[in-house]
């Protein structure tokens, strides 16, 4: 198999019974591929079996998650969540919830602490928008399992405040000598895995252009994310 071309994808179980709340609030930059990231999730359920419920409104939080599997912060940016919310979210990772971030979730909650630890880096800096490269370090996931050992594709190719490398397991990294700008020099974690708070935990650094939520490929990627944090990996 060439680098970069996706294996063929097993066939995968159903997900019956279970929900998800993605969540797309912003209130700094947002992105214009929300709306394609929302549409991707619910052909993903349609497609394996699960519920998936989209909003932007704080008070979905302050309603309570008992009924969510996992929520996904679909690119969200600035602060989202109220102080009730915020101790929903604890109460859903303490309960054994999941949580799933994309792209700008790491732009996400800067002042809350329990956040920034949740999903194990925070956003710092991007390059322009251009192609590069995702090296796959780990396919024993269910969100990498199905790529080669490289990855080709146009993103934004997000830098972070800290590497997160040792408190999390890195799955796949941005080969900085693919593209211009990068600021993480030659060991660059973009997609993650860990447990924190008693929740199962994954970000990937991807999401960014409309076109890669209608790519086989990518969606595979977020469906293995989502497998993970909801525990059916």
């Amino acid at each position: 198999m060439s680098p970069g071309r996706p294996s063929p994808r097993p066939s995968e179980p159903a997900l019956p019974s279970l929900s998800v709340l993605v969540y797309t609030r912003t209130t700094a930059y947002r992105h214009d591929s929300i709306p394609d990231g929302v549409t991707a999730f619910r052909e993903l359920g349609a497609e394996h079996g699960f519920t998936v419920d989209a909003t932007e409104r704080p008070a979905a939080f302050e309603d309570g998650l008992g009924g969510y599997a996992a929520v996904i912060f679909l690119s969200t940016s600035g602060d989202v969540l109220t102080p009730r919310g915020r101790e929903a979210l604890r109460a859903h990772c303490a309960a054994g919830g999941g949580f799933m971030g994309v792209h700008a979730a790491a732009c996400t909650e800067y002042d809350w602490p329990f956040y920034g630890d949740l999903l194990g880096a925070r956003f710092a800096r991007h390059p322009d928008l251009q192609p590069g490269t995702l090296t796959v370090e780990d396919h024993d996931h269910p969100s990498t399992r199905h790529l080669g050992a490289a990855w080709r594709l146009t993103d934004e190719w997000y830098d972070f405040t800290t590497n997160p490398r040792g408190a999390v397991r890195v799955l796949a990294s941005a080969d900085e000598s693919t593209y211009e700008g990068g600021g993480m020099g030659t060991d660059h974690p973009l997609v993650w895995a860990h447990e924190h708070g008693g929740a199962q935990v994954f970000y990937t650094g991807l999401g960014h252009t409309r076109e890669v939520y209608s790519d086989p490929a990518f969606r595979a990627h977020l469906l293995g994310g989502l497998r993970q944090v909801m525990r059916r990996g």
